[in-house]
């Protein structure tokens, strides 16, 4: 009699074994695909931070560029702005010329007529450039304000095109994303509080042991 109840003490620890066993290997597999997903996300994601870190690069050395750029308008304006005044002041000097120049032409004319003599020649039949309405005009030119080119016809379609683009591929990340193996559900280790997967026996980083938070009830055994 006790050799029947050893023999079947025996028998039911190797179907405990055995189903534990194939529990095990259920568990392994698991893990396995588990990590091939963590590994595969993980290749994808360095990408990602790859072609942003691209990306930024290139952001920033638009933003360089573009301020360079905004430096160079300033000098050149503080330049304009600086000619403008210079021009200004030389279109009063030359101004005041031409009143000094007015009534002491007229007398000369005068006496000249006294004399029987022909008057002086203006200003302006000697040369156009130093009649006072040329000035005028001329100063009219230097207060216009430049205007901004248009742009390119080529450029506005590259834009519209860049623009497309970058719409198509928001939708090919978005469908993308959608068929995409979600990330495995994630606990933290109660010894180093790192991530690991939640069904994970071992913390893979400090070896400890993982308990879950919500462990499976163990079934009853059916009576035999």
């Amino acid at each position: 009699m006790a050799d029947e109840q050893e023999i079947m003490c025996k028998l039911e620890s190797i179907k405990e074994i055995r189903n534990k066993t194939l529990q095990m290997e259920k568990i392994k597999a698991r893990l396995k695909a588990e990590f091939e997903a963590l590994e595969s996300e993980e290749r994808h994601l360095k990408e990602y931070k790859q072609e942003m870190d691209l990306l930024l690069q290139e952001k920033m050395a638009h933003v360089e560029e573009l301020r360079l750029i905004h430096a160079d308008i300033n000098v050149m304006e503080s330049t304009i702005k600086q000619s403008e005044n210079d021009l200004n002041k030389l279109l009063e000097s030359t101004r005041r010329l031409h009143d000094e120049y007015k009534p002491l032409k007229e007398h000369v004319d005068a006496l000249r007529m006294t004399l029987g003599l022909q008057r002086l020649p203006d200003l302006c039949e000697e040369e156009e450039k130093l009649s006072l309405d040329y000035f005028e005009k001329q100063k009219a030119e230097w207060q216009t304000e430049p205007q901004e080119p248009p742009i390119p016809e080529s450029l506005a379609a590259a834009a519209a095109a860049a623009q497309q683009l970058q719409v198509a591929r928001k939708q090919d990340t978005r469908q993308t994303a959608t068929f995409r193996q979600q990330p495995p559900p994630m606990k933290a280790c109660l010894s180093c509080h790192q991530q690991i997967h939640r069904n994970a026996p071992i913390c893979p980083l400090c070896k400890a042991k993982s308990r879950s938070r919500n462990p499976k009830k163990p079934k009853r055994k059916q009576d035999e």
